[in-house]
This record gives structure tokens, C-alpha cells and sequence, in this order.
């Protein structure tokens, strides 16, 4: 299976089962990705090294504006794709194998875990996955310690407060904390 199929395989939510071809493919990808990550995170990086090394992890061109402090992991890294002037602080765990996508000018705090698997319910097959993708919006800011579950989209201009759980998509240009994640408020942007 190569790259292009899993990817088209994983945006239709392909159900995975852990005796298939799919579920070999997420093991060899992991092994890659914790080749990178290690290499990320066992030693100082210059901003182009980080760069270099982003766009291997995922097999996407990675904008020379992207900022990244590690440690960050990850089980997959095939299928994230990052915008312009993103920034993703130490310790962010993503579970990408279903998809995350981060718009431009977004601000990832600490501690930030993106979840884009659920095992099956049936604990007779219970490591069995279905995919589902995450999307952040653009000028989104997640704050420290907060999860991410499959299937969540965080539209343009939303604010996550910090160690909030979100288990439902977020509205353009609000403020959402908690846990489960709810709207705080709504922001009234200024104007130039």
C-alpha cells in the first residue's frame, strides 16, 4: 500500500480492521514516525533542521514560517498537514493516521493531544479503528493541555481554553472551555 492510498483510504473513514493490510500500514508508518520524532526530539535542531525534518515526517512541504518547540510526537505523521506561521508548542501528541489539518496563523499550546482514532466498542474486536478527522481553522488558538477528539472541526478564529476536552466541533470566532468543551463566549472582532 503506498502513501496515496492510505491517505484516500483514512479521509473515507475506512473502518480498519487489525488483521488487514490497513492496519499493517499504520504499523509501518508508526515505525517511521518514531524514527523522526526521535530524531526531533533527542538533540538541538536549527529552525530550517526543524523545518526539514517536519516535512519528512509528514511527506508535505512545511512552510519556512512553521515554529515547532519539541519534544512532539506522533504515531503516524503521514497525515498531518500544517498552514503558514504555525506554531506548535513542547509535548503535543497527534494521532494523525485519520487526518489533522491545521490552518494558517494557528497557536498550539503545551501538552496538546489530537485524537483522530476510536477503537471499537465490542471488546471482542476492540483494537479495530475507525478514522476520523480533525480540522483546525485558521487564526485558531488551542491552549496547554488540551485533547482533541476524532471528528472535531475548530473553525476560523476560535480560542480553545486551556485544558478543555473537546468532543464537538467549535463556531467560528468563539471562546469554548471545558470538559466536554462548551461556548464561553462569542469574540467581537475589531476592525483596522
Amino acid at each position: 500500500m503506498d502513501i496515496d492510498k492510505f491517505r484516500k483510504l483514512m479521509a473515507q473513514k475506512t473502518y480498519v480492521d487489525e488483521n488487514s493490510e490497513l492496519f499493517a500500514m499504520f504499523h509501518k508508518l508508526s515505525q517511521e514516525a518514531i524514527k523522526i520524532t526521535m530524531e526531533i526530539n533527542s538533540k538541538y535542531h536549527t529552525e530550517k533542521e526543524i523545518i526539514a525534518l517536519m516535512t519528512e515526517l509528514t511527506g508535505n512541504k512545511i512552510d519556512k514560517t512553521f515554529r515547532l518547540f519539541p519534544p512532539f510526537y506522533t504515531d503516524c505523521g503521514k497525515n498531518i498537514k500544517i498552514g503558514k506561521n504555525v506554531f506548535i508548542n513542547s509535548c503535543c501528541r497527534f494521532q494523525d493516521q485519520g487526518g489533522i489539518e491545521i490552518g494558517n496563523n494557528v497557536l498550539i499550546g503545551h501538552n496538546v493531544t489530537i485524537a483522530t482514532l476510536n477503537h471499537e466498542i465490542n471488546p471482542k474486536i476492540r483494537a479495530n479503528l475507525t478514522p476520523s478527522s480533525v480540522k483546525i481553522g485558521n487564526n485558531v488558538w488551542i491552549g496547554s493541555d488540551c485533547t482533541i477528539l476524532p471528528g472535531v472541526e475548530i473553525k476560523d478564529g476560535a480560542i480553545i481554553g486551556a485544558g478543555s476536552v473537546v468532543t464537538k466541533n467549535v463556531e467560528s470566532n468563539t471562546i469554548a472551555a471545558g470538559n466536554p468543551a462548551k461556548l464561553i463566549k462569542k469574540i467581537e472582532a475589531e476592525n483596522d
